[in-house]
Parts: structure tokens; C-alpha cells; sequence
């Protein structure tokens, strides 16, 4: 195999596939990132058996063929070449050599053979989504997905396909158990069987697809097929194993009888937040709300640092109330709203409470810490 290739494309290819390659080396070949020549074409592909991404770049190719090298050894290789043309070259003992102006490197490859085959995906069936608006979806629902891994079934976002008013709505869903996001849009195309029965794409795929969406602007193609989630943009297609478990009912942990409705501005609650949380600790991490007419006074006290209060102006004509929160679950809601105002809606004490924004398609509803 021996090709040519401009040094930023050659770079990008490894650098989307540094999140996927297995770091835990169960499998030494999946450490590897499998690179294929044919028809003036590269081909870059990574997997750890559970999300695997597949991208097509230009390049000029001489002789076809196809190897795999170490992802981070390669990737931090072509980082700090000069910015030339690269020539990649395998040798019949598989070996690569690189070079690229006056640099040569001769790195050990591992025949591609054992490489886990990528699955043949078709297009059919794929709904489209604007890239902007699936982003958003998944910065306001992702920071409530669970990390303990024994609760597997939480090791992710839900999504779910429903038919409102005529219209099909995407809704994604994350609960860690102490909090639940949910964040819904309207989209085009057929409601899939497997989308409307609802199914959990696992955290690791869902930060590609958010690092897919990030990139620049275009639609995403999303589909599924044998258990697994298909999304393609453009050149790149990622494919990841759906967790199979089920997800809780959400739906009973929104609150339905909460009102007491405290109105505020985001970017002033935010701050205070982050000031009070600053005497905060692991041990003492609760914000102690106290709601009387449109008055709001936040506190907190740590014995080993001190403490400290602050009065804000809220819209709240209701009753006094003392509530106490995780100053980090609130914080990580107000980050993700792009909303100038917030509605809290609360009912008593140990109820859980719901954060939203003043207008729709998202919402957050946060336990109480015991006063």
C-alpha cells in the first residue's frame, strides 16, 4: 500500500478517531486505527465493539491495500510534521514508513486481518436532522446521564420518537437518578419502529454524535438496524451499540401538582450560584433557598470555611418557602438554557422541582437535598 496526502486532512481523519479507539487494551488491535487505500481514497476506521466511526478523505493512492498502526502513536506522529505533503508507505513485513519533507518515521503496523469487520449500512430509512439543533438537544439533556456503571440501563440518553398534533417529535431523556433532562423537537421524516418504541444510545456514542454535530453546518442522517444506531454526515458514518436495557419511566418523575412558580432571570441566578458555591464542598454542597414575595434569599454555610448570602429580585407571589439544592445540579441546567428567564416550579420542600425555560422544548426536574 503506498499513498499521498495533504498533512491537515491527513490529521483530521486521526484526530475524529482519538474518542473512539479502546484504551483499555482488552484487544491490543483495537488500540489500532485501520487505514485502507482504493480508488484515490483513504479510508480511516476505529471501534471499540461498541461505537465504531468509518470516514473517506482525498489522497493520491499509488498501490491499494490496507493496514493498522497504534491511533495515538500515528495521530501524535502526523501532529508534528510539517505542513506537507505526507507519503505513507506498508512494507511486506508490516511496517510503515512515513515521510514527509527532510522527517522519516518507521512505526510497526499489524496486519489488518483481525480487525473487527464494519457493518454494510444501507440509507434507507434515515431520518434528517439539522446538525444545530440535534447539538442542542444533547448539551441540554447529556450532563444528567448517569456514570455509575452498574446502572447501565442509564449509561446514556433515551430517544424517542412520538407523534404529536400531526407532527413527529424527537424527545431525548437522561436521569442520573438525582436529576432528569428533557429536551424535545419537532423533525422531518417517518417515524422509525424502532424510535417510537424508544431505545438508549450509550454516553460514548452520544459524544461523538455531539462531536459530529459540532462540526461545520449540514444535516445528520439518523437510522438503525440490527441493534444498533446508524448516523451519517457527510463522509463520516458512525455505528454504536444500543444499550439494551430498559429505560425507567420518566413520566412519573414529573412532578404534576407543583405551584408555586418562582420566575428569574438565568444569567443572575447562575452567578449567584456559582458565588455561593464557592464555600461549598463535597461534604457541604447544599444552597438553602429562601422564597418569600418576589424576594429570593440564597445561603450557604460550611463550617470549616464560613458562609454567605445574597438577595435576589424574583416574580414569586406566593407563600414563604425554604427549599435546599445541589448548587451543581442547578448550575448545570442554567449552563445548557440559552433563555434570558427561568421558571422554578416548586410545590414544598422535598418535592422534586421543575427548572424550564419560559418558553418550551426542554425541562429539568432536580431532587431536593433534605434541610
Amino acid at each position: 500500500m503506498k499513498f499521498s496526502i495533504d498533512k491537515e486532512t491527513f490529521l483530521k481523519s486521526l484526530q475524529k478517531v482519538q474518542g473512539i479507539v479502546e484504551k483499555r487494551n482488552t484487544m491490543p488491535i483495537l488500540s489500532n486505527v485501520l487505514i485502507e487505500a482504493t480508488n484515490e481514497t483513504i479510508l480511516v476506521t476505529a471501534t471499540d465493539l461498541e461505537v465504531g466511526i468509518r470516514s473517506s478523505y482525498p489522497a493520491k493512492v499509488e498501490s491499494e491495500g490496507k493496514i493498522t498502526v497504534s491511533a495515538k502513536k500515528l495521530y501524535e506522529i502526523i501532529k508534528e510534521l510539517p505542513d506537507q505533503e505526507i507519503f505513507f508507505s506498508v512494507k511486506d513485513n508490516d511496517w510503515v514508513d512515513i515521510a514527509c519533507g527532510k522527517a522519516q518515521f518507521s512505526i510497526v503496523g499489524l496486519s489488518s486481518d483481525e480487525f473487527p469487520p464494519f457493518p454494510v449500512v444501507s440509507e434507507e430509512n434515515l431520518i434528517s436532522m439539522k446538525g444545530n439543533i440535534l447539538k442542542g438537544m444533547i448539551e441540554k439533556t447529556s450532563y444528567a446521564i448517569c456514570h455509575d456503571e452498574t446502572k447501565y440501563n442509564l449509561n446514556g440518553i433515551y430517544i424517542k420518537l412520538a407523534e404529536e398534533g400531526g407532527a413527529p417529535l424527537l424527545r431525548m431523556v437522561a436521569t442520573d437518578g438525582h436529576r432528569l433532562a428533557i429536551a424535545e423537537k419537532e423533525v422531518e421524516g417517518t417515524v422509525s419502529r424502532e424510535l417510537a418504541g424508544g431505545v438508549i444510545m450509550p454516553k460514548k456514542g452520544v459524544f461523538e454524535l455531539r462531536k459530529i454535530s459540532e462540526e461545520e453546518e449540514g444535516d445528520i442522517l439518523i437510522g438503525f438496524m440490527d441493534n444498533s444506531a446508524v448516523i451519517k454526515k457527510d463522509n463520516t458514518l458512525v455505528v454504536m451499540r444500543l444499550v439494551d436495557g430498559e429505560f425507567p419511566d420518566y413520566t412519573r418523575v414529573i412532578p404534576a401538582n407543583n405551584d408555586k412558580v418562582v420566575t428569574i432571570g438565568r444569567e443572575e441566578l447562575l452567578h449567584s450560584l456559582k458565588r455561593m458555591s464557592i464555600l461549598s464542598s463535597e461534604k457541604f454542597k447544599g444552597i438553602k433557598f429562601e422564597l418569600d414575595q418576589n424576594s429570593l434569599e440564597l445561603s450557604t454555610s460550611n463550617p470549616e470555611l464560613g458562609e454567605a448570602r445574597e438577595d435576589l429580585e424574583v416574580e414569586y407571589p406566593g407563600s414563604q418557602l425554604m427549599v435546599r439544592f445541589n448548587a451543581r445540579y442547578l448550575m448545570d441546567v442554567l449552563q445548557v438554557l440559552e433563555d434570558e428567564r427561568v421558571e422554578i416550579v416548586l410545590r414544598d420542600e422535598l418535592s422534586p422541582a421543575i427548572v424550564k425555560p419560559c418558553g418550551t422544548g426542554s425541562l429539568a426536574v432536580i431532587m431536593p437535598m433534605r434541610l
